[in-house]
């Protein structure tokens, strides 16, 4: 009896953890509620909710991380807030004392509060451990946007296709996420009695007038480069860029048509049709680690500007180590290797421009001089002594 009371305690204790949110813009404190279905953050002051309406998450780790990234990444703007986990029970008197904490410190004193907000990297990093992986898509994969019943399948059948054939290409389950399908699927119109073929990328969006409709990406020979993209005219090298890697490789700013707000953003080409996608740099997640090895502040910050960065001693899944460029792909929303299939031609001088200020002041266990560190930004040899190898032995090495 007392066992099946503790079980019922600790089933209670499991709905008690939920979120406070700190607006960046307005410094102010709020009780979170959950998401709106257009990205908003629904939240509320301490003075105006009851405990019924608050977001609820369950307190084991692995449980946490799951839903706080579901949450974390159904937000317009997740970089707007910093989220902090309290105990329902303590949550109102925790929301005024953290107000009244934020009503008067110094910029000092509120950057001591990052070490108690929830780091949406460590929670990535803490679900990738789970599923064994050590790089990761970090779209919300387990979230379907719409139901194969919302489909209008009469008007697909006259393009010919069907439910179960896009299952069986594995096109209907991305489609079904709100994602383009990852191939090209034959479709075909019919004008009278002239039938047209062609090959094109599908999505689902609703229309302005509620109604679930396939969108068509059709193969384009070559983009039109011509002509401005959201107000930006490419330059040559950003033509190549976008021709051999896919990434334009440096952030622009864009023109948004809906608002007109110029918005730093990246480029990138999709590969399969030819199209040009763009994605705002306050959208982008960086992972803080990739194959093993530990991105520093440099590294991502190579990414986060759209550059493609060599890593060295990253770890295959075969258990092998291996070196390759990694750069952020606008059409693909996350970081991609730049491996031969994926590029044209490849020139390491391009590479090497393009790091070759991320020098880190320590390699193998040896800090760097500045003339080994100067040598090596130069693209020169640099001889270093007592490099640490894995077995603890120290080297002479370059």
């Amino acid at each position: 009896m007392k066992k099946e009371h503790n079980n019922e305690l600790h089933a209670i204790e499991k709905r008690r953890d939920t979120l406070l949110v700190l607006h960046h813009t307005s410094n102010t404190i709020g009780m979170v509620e959950g998401v709106a279905q257009n990205g908003e953050l629904k939240d509320s002051s301490f003075k105006e909710v009851s405990s019924d309406q608050l977001v609820h998450l369950v307190a084991e780790d692995d449980s946490f991380a799951e839903m706080f990234s579901e949450f974390y990444h159904q937000l317009k703007d997740p970089s707007d807030f910093s989220f902090f986990k309290v105990t329902e029970y303590e949550v109102q008197q925790t929301a005024i004392d953290l107000q009244q904490y934020l009503d008067q410190a110094s910029e000092e004193e509120k950057e001591l509060l990052k070490e108690y907000e929830i780091s949406i990297d460590a929670v990535e990093v803490h679900r990738d451990l789970l599923d064994g992986n050590e790089f990761t898509d970090y779209r919300v994969e387990d979230r379907y946007l719409y139901k194969p019943e919302q489909v209008d399948w009469k008007m697909m059948e006259k393009i010919g296709l069907s439910m179960d054939k896009l299952s069986e290409m594995g096109a209907l389950e991305p489609m079904l996420k709100g994602y383009k399908t990852p191939m090209l699927v034959p479709v075909e119109f019919k004008t009278g009695s002239v039938m047209t073929q062609m090959e094109a990328r599908l999505s689902l969006r609703v229309n302005n007038a509620g109604n679930l409709e396939v969108r068509f990406y059709p193969v384009r020979k070559d983009p039109d480069f011509t002509k401005t993209f959201l107000g930006h005219v490419f330059s040559w090298e950003d033509q190549r860029n976008l021709m051999e890697s896919g990434n334009m490789g440096r952030v622009v700013d864009l023109v948004y048509p809906i608002t007109g707000e110029k918005i730093p953003s990246l480029i990138s080409r999709d590969r399969l049709t030819n199209d040009l996608i763009a994605v705002r740099i306050n959208e982008m997640r960086i992972p803080l680690f990739i194959k093993g090895v530990t991105l520093n502040k440099e590294q991502k910050k190579v990414l986060k500007e759209g550059r493609a960065l060599f890593i060295e001693d990253m770890l295959s899944n075969k258990g092998t180590l291996f070196n390759a460029a990694v750069q952020y792909n606008a059409d693909k929303r996350y970081v991609e290797f730049l491996f031969k299939k994926n590029i044209k031609s490849f020139r390491v001088g391009d590479l090497r421009s393009s790091v070759k200020a991320e020098v880190p002041g320590m390699f193998r266990g040896k800090k760097l001089k500045a003339w080994q560190v100067e040598k090596l930004k130069a693209g020169e040899t640099a001889y270093v002594d007592g490099l640490v190898i894995r077995m603890g032995r120290s080297i002479r090495g370059i």
